[in-house]
């Protein structure tokens, strides 16, 4: 926990002292997400959601922390999250067979793999994105 901190921490030291370039910015995450536009690279990548803890620089012995602890967050913070309102939606459909449903989800949700969409695909939903504008 200690290292992914301070790892997080010398990150956020270096994007405000201007030595590290963030790859997007979050007016670019707005303008992509409100134009439906998913498959754009930033949201195709799962490290968006996390720090990216892995660092050449990093002692060997570090390096493989850092992987270890992406690999986690990635898993925790993504995937499970992702599986778990994918199942909550799965549920509510499932019970309410006779009902419509509209659901809204963050954008973290439709980042990188394993997205509430892709979970719900891979359970035989068909889903469908409705652009801003565009009546439901």
């Amino acid at each position: 926990v200690l290292f992914a901190l301070n790892q997080t921490l010398l990150q956020h030291e270096s994007l405000r002292a201007g030595s590290l370039q963030a790859p997007y910015t979050t007016e670019d995450l707005i303008k992509h997400y409100n134009c439906g536009d998913l498959n754009a690279v930033i949201f195709n990548h799962d490290t968006s959601q996390v720090p990216n803890f892995i660092n050449t620089t990093l002692p060997p012995h570090e390096q493989v922390t850092a992987q270890e602890i992406d690999s986690y967050f990635r898993q925790e913070l993504i995937y499970k999250r992702n599986e778990r309102m994918g199942k909550r939606v799965m549920a509510l459909l499932r019970e309410n067979t006779d009902k419509s449903f509209f659901f809204a989800f963050g954008a973290g949700h439709f980042l990188g793999n394993n997205t509430v969409i892709d979970v719900l695909r891979q359970a035989g939903f068909q889903v469908e994105h409705t652009p801003p504008g565009q009546p439901i």
